[in-house]
């Protein structure tokens, strides 16, 4: 009975169109700790996305710790911002998965706003700086 359901569901699902173009040509196929790795040049602007968003917090840590206190470096919003605009590209282009777009258009729209009004106010502060 939930094997027919399932296979029902599956059957009745809508079909992602299948990507092509060079973007979604594999340039390398591996293993890594006996995982299979494919990599293409759209999971490559994934890769740099997450690199960005995720790295975006060792710059903020140096400056805070360098401060003694809460700081946010112009850098981090930039990292913010390429780390975010990546990824949506990944999710909408690369990936097509709309959970992935949904979950980075809001934090693009944030560092966006953030940048812009960190470059309105002039130089980044001196005491956020990490020298």
């Amino acid at each position: 009975m939930i094997d027919s359901l399932l296979i029902l569901a599956h059957e009745t699902a809508p079909k992602i169109p299948e990507a092509t173009g060079w973007m979604h040509q594999v340039f390398f196929e591996g293993s890594l700790f006996g995982r299979p790795i494919v990599l293409y040049p759209w999971k490559i602007i994934g890769y740099f996305g997450v690199t960005m968003f995720a790295g975006r917090w060792i710059p903020q840590l140096l400056a805070s710790k360098k401060a003694k206190q809460v700081r946010m470096p112009r850098i981090f919003w930039i990292m913010s911002v390429l780390g975010s605009i990546s990824l949506l590209s990944y999710f909408t282009f690369g990936k097509i998965d709309s959970v992935g777009v949904l979950s980075n258009l809001f934090p693009s729209f944030v560092g966006l706003y953030n940048l812009v009004l960190d470059l309105k106010n002039g130089p980044a502060a001196k005491e956020d700086a990490i020298d």
